[in-house]
């Protein structure tokens, strides 16, 4: 995700090189996004405007609350475990006998990289601290598997993505058939058992690891994707790549700046920040279509793109600015288009949003500040936002998120 400067100069260098970095997915996609690309409205949402923001710095609707969990470098309450530097992406784990477990990066580089641990109980107190992944390098987010793993990935040219226990203190194995790029989220197809892994680069790739057997990742076949037209309009087909380096395979589509990666009711959605766009891919035909395009609504809220996460009791995502006004936006994704803005730091101004995340029970949203609040000396923060958090699926519909 990296400095404001980096992703200043990104941006910069996207409108002097234009359409030679989105590649062939931005030329096919242009076509669908009048039809297929959302904006919707500006409006205040299922939940209303916000409110001032309260302590935290945090503007939130009428209903909801936030509280501090962690700062960098301190002591975490209730725990001994001193919390990382630079929190970054994040994700929860159901934990055994209740209660469940907030794992997150800490994107430091030369060698400072770590994943830490949160163990809420079924109360949500944090009962224990600590830290399952040290010494790498820009660990910068990931994803959870079905077996219950972290997969945590490093954002460098040379990065490699770390297998974690979350449910006590350890160290990551190292899994070097999942890639060597500048990994960010990752998401796993419970179904197929395939993973989806996005690149953080202007030149950056769309990449799926399908394993020997299903669960082990010491073994399988990565692939880079091609998006092409086909009869049912524009898809991914997939072809292997070598794991030693980032694939720009000849023919395959830059994916420019991508950041995130969540797979909803056989969707994967996927975020590119240097177009501002929310992708979709069908899992069951791959067909390709882009989901939010900011410059064919550029009223709608959402200016920048991150982190998301899905809520599998509505049906929403909710996307984190990289860059912007420092805001967390909702796209619903049943029912009519619309972006809205569900929360917004104040007074966070040089820092991002970064590591959103829900409990298992939904009613919790964890989230990260990376650098803190202006003039705390890049002091990250960690949050807990609870509140009414609409509920609108039914639970044969959430079975079937996967």
């Amino acid at each position: 995700m990296g400095s404001l400067d980096r992703r200043s100069f990104l941006r910069g260098a996207l409108a002097a090189g234009g359409a030679a970095w989105v590649g062939a997915a931005g030329a096919c996609a242009a076509a669908d996004a009048p039809a297929g690309a959302r904006g919707g409205n500006p409006g205040d949402g299922p939940y209303g405007p916000l409110q001032p923001a309260n302590g935290d710095g945090l503007m939130l609707p009428a209903g909801f609350t936030s509280r501090l969990l962690a700062a960098s470098g301190e002591t975490v309450p209730g725990t001994g475990h001193t919390w990382h530097a630079n929190p970054d992406g994040a994700a929860c784990l159901p934990a055994a006998g209740g209660g469940w477990y907030l794992v997150s990066n800490g994107e430091t580089g030369g060698g400072g990289g770590t994943v830490g641990t949160l163990r809420f109980d079924s109360a949500a107190n944090v009962v224990d601290g600590y830290t399952i992944l040290s010494g790498t390098t820009r660990s910068c987010s990931g994803g959870v598997t079905p077996w219950g793993t972290y997969l945590s990935g490093e954002e460098h040219p040379t990065g490699g993505v770390y297998e974690c226990d979350p449910t006590g203190p350890g160290q990551g194995v190292h899994r070097p058939a999942l890639g060597t790029f500048a990994h960010e989220m990752i998401a796993v197809d419970q179904r197929r058992g395939w993973i989806y892994m996005v690149e953080d680069d202007p030149a950056g790739r769309l990449y799926r690891f399908r394993p020997t057997t299903r669960g082990d990742l010491t073994a399988g076949t990565l692939q880079v994707a091609h998006v092409v037209n086909i009869g049912i309009g524009t898809s991914l087909a997939w072809a292997a790549t070598d794991p030693g380096s980032p694939a720009r395979d000849t023919g395959s589509t830059a994916f420019a700046g991508a950041e995130g990666a969540w797979i909803e009711r056989n969707q994967l959605y996927l975020t590119t920040k240097l177009d501002v766009r929310v992708w979709r891919v069908d899992l069951r035909d791959q067909r390709l279509t882009v989901f939010y395009d900011h410059a064919v609504t550029p009223a709608a809220p959402l200016d920048a793109v991150d982190n998301l996460v899905g809520h599998r009791h509505s049906g929403d995502l909710y996307v984190a600015e990289d860059g912007g006004n420092m805001e967390v936006c909702i796209l619903p994704t049943i029912g009519r288009a619309a972006c809205w803005t569900f929360l917004r730091f104040v007074g966070h101004d040089q820092s991002e949003v970064t590591g959103v995340a829900f409990d298992p029970s939904g009613t919790r949203l964890y989230l990260s500040c990376q650098r803190g609040p202006d003039g705390s000396g890049g002091v990250g923060r960690t949050y807990e936002v609870t509140g009414p958090f609409r509920r609108s699926l039914p639970e044969r519909v959430m079975r079937r998120r996967m």
